[in-house]
């Protein structure tokens, strides 16, 4: 139990990935050439995204179209709007740069390694949370930065507009070229799913990295103390909570299986640090970019913990539930 307390390794890495900016911060020539790494790498990671998803687990995700639409509802519609309504509701609790975070976070999409693991520790629709989580991101190419100039307010449409065509060049287009090179590419992909799944945190490096360096360079913690931290984790965690609440709640209000409910718990409650971090990299400048995913690695740090606490227990109630219940599901 108390291991799932410890933060993970990665998260670990992060943290001295942020205080490695925060001693050493790219500047100058460094500084763009860590840019233009990490933009590569944000190329590369949905390529081979686009590469690994096979056009049959989409086909047979459309079984469950239901379900899907659940997922994305709640993800990208009742977390966004919860995120709206706390900012609304105590806007003295964080400065703007950290409520900007926060509202970002509303409209990121669902994790896919973290959702599906989740599913699977918890006996839920493996196959429905790797449709739903590739769904989610998919559709977050579209959906992330319009919502978010919707919800915050924020620059004209042609700024809107400029963001969009820096989210389809650097996510759409690489993703639409894995999908075409399936065919030749497609085998290859699946014999390194190690290789390939270590560019996903090589490429949050990177892209914190190069974020955080803009940030502390532009005075990131002299406007960040401790006590703001602490009511951020604070917020972040009655979000989560919320969040896990409602996904199940709706699930049942849905009347779906006890493994569809599972699947629309996780990947509706989750938010995607593997996406997070590169859309932030091109969607705000580099100096708030750094300010702007604090609350997602936060929130993404509570959500490993609390759904692993929870996936455990809802494992070992599986089998009671079946005993209780033994009719077929519909």
């Amino acid at each position: 139990m108390f291991a799932r307390l410890i933060p993970d390794r990665f998260i670990l890495l992060l943290l001295a990935t942020i205080g490695l900016a925060s001693i050493m911060p790219a500047r100058g020539g460094w500084a763009a050439l860590v840019s233009d790494i990490a933009n590569a790498a944000i190329f590369m990671l949905f390529f081979f995204h686009g590469l690994r998803l096979p056009r049959e687990h989409v086909i047979a995700g459309l079984a469950h179209w239901r379900l899907q639409l659940a997922v994305l509802a709640f993800s990208f519609g009742a977390l966004p709007l919860m995120a709206l309504l706390f900012s609304r509701a105590v806007p003295q609790m964080l400065t703007p740069e950290l409520w900007t975070g926060v509202l970002f976070l509303g409209v990121l999409p669902s994790t896919v390694q973290a959702a599906i693991a989740s599913s699977s520790m918890a006996k839920g629709n493996v196959a429905a949370s790797v449709i739903a989580s590739a769904a989610s991101n998919l559709f977050a190419v579209f959906a992330t930065p319009l919502l978010f100039a919707l919800i915050a307010g924020l620059g004209s449409g042609e700024s809107d507009m400029t963001a969009v065509g820096r989210i389809m060049s650097l996510l759409l287009l690489p993703f639409i070229l894995g999908q075409m090179a399936r065919r030749w590419l497609g085998g290859w992909a699946e014999r390194r799913k190690s290789l390939i799944g270590k560019l996903d945190r090589t490429t949050i490096i990177l892209t914190v990295y190069s974020a955080f360096s803009a940030a502390v360079i532009d005075g990131l913690w002299s406007r960040l103390d401790s006590a703001e931290l602490t009511r951020l984790a604070l917020l972040m965690l009655v979000m989560l909570i919320i969040a896990l609440v409602g996904a199940w709640t709706l699930g049942t209000l849905l009347d779906f299986r006890r493994e569809d409910r599972i699947t629309l718990l996780f990947a509706g409650a989750q938010k995607s640090l593997a996406t997070g971090a590169p859309m932030a990299r091109i969607l705000f400048p580099a100096a708030q970019a750094g300010m702007i995913v604090i609350p997602l690695m936060i929130y993404h740090q509570l959500q490993l913990m609390i759904s692993a606490w929870i996936a455990s227990a809802l494992a070992k109630r599986a089998p009671q539930e079946h005993q209780h219940a033994q009719q077929p599901a519909e």
